[in-house]
């Protein structure tokens, strides 16, 4: 057996993540492709054929949201699960209070601010950087999975980024970023009418409520958390919105 041939293919696929994190501009995106694009990205996340497989993909982000900010206050991350229902579950352990609230929050909100920095490295000409980090972290991200969906959900993610990261032209990561920054904002704003939909019509699934959960951990109302996932929310697709307009090409 040659064992030059694996050392190889590791190596290529290093020097493809490198090659990301060299700047490439701001891309040309006339009119008719960025509506390609939008297209692309609705269709993604609004048709229930499609929702039922790239919003598992939503809920793998909103759930690395509150694992990153376990993360950030020093919680230890013990697992995260994804059911094919877009359930999600994160088990972290730490100190009570701030830390559990800071990652409680930052679920619902996780789509949109990816989403929006998506769009925004690809107007600042740093598409391939966040390709290739974002390829580097779906592989880091198995570390935590603990069930067979969401093992096969950020393996079939991790397949597509390293496959952009190695072959396609940086035009192409480009356009690819961009569909899936917008696709996640709006994901974002689908599964929010989807929480707020169980304080008002299906109350049964309260305990299923990141917004539920907050309000009996901290005192504050419900209503309060679902506001401040929404302007999380929206300022991220004001931002995006801006970021479109302004791009070249139109």
């Amino acid at each position: 057996m040659n064992t030059d041939q694996p050392l190889n293919a590791v190596g290529s696929w290093w020097q493809a993540v490198l090659a990301g994190f060299v700047h490439a501009g701001t891309p040309s995106v006339p009119f008719p492709v960025l509506a390609g694009i939008l297209a692309v990205a609705i269709v993604l996340s609004i048709p229930r054929v499609t929702w039922r497989w790239f919003g598992l993909y939503v809920t793998f982000v909103h759930e690395l949201g509150h694992a990153f900010a376990a993360l950030m206050t020093g919680r230890y991350v013990h697992g995260l699960k994804i059911g094919l229902d877009h359930s999600g579950q994160l088990v972290s352990s730490g100190r009570r209070g701030f830390s559990a609230t800071w990652s409680g929050f930052w679920g619902y909100p996780a789509p949109a601010v990816v989403g929006v920095a998506l769009v925004w490295s690809v107007t600042a000409g740093w598409a391939g950087a966040a390709m290739s980090i974002g390829a580097l972290l779906l592989l880091v991200a198995l570390i935590f999975l603990r069930n067979f969906t969401g093992i096969m959900v950020a393996l079939l993610s991790a397949a597509v980024a390293q496959l952009l990261v190695m072959f396609a032209e940086p035009l192409t990561v480009s356009y690819v970023v961009l569909a899936l920054g917008i696709a996640l904002g709006v994901g974002s704003v689908r599964d929010w009418f989807k929480v707020a939909a169980v304080h008002t019509r299906r109350r049964n699934q309260l305990a299923s409520s990141d917004a539920y959960i907050l309000a009996r951990s901290t005192g504050v109302p419900a209503i309060l958390w679902l506001a401040g996932f929404a302007v999380v929310i929206a300022a991220s697709a004001v931002f995006s919105i801006w970021l479109l307009w302004g791009l070249p090409g139109r």
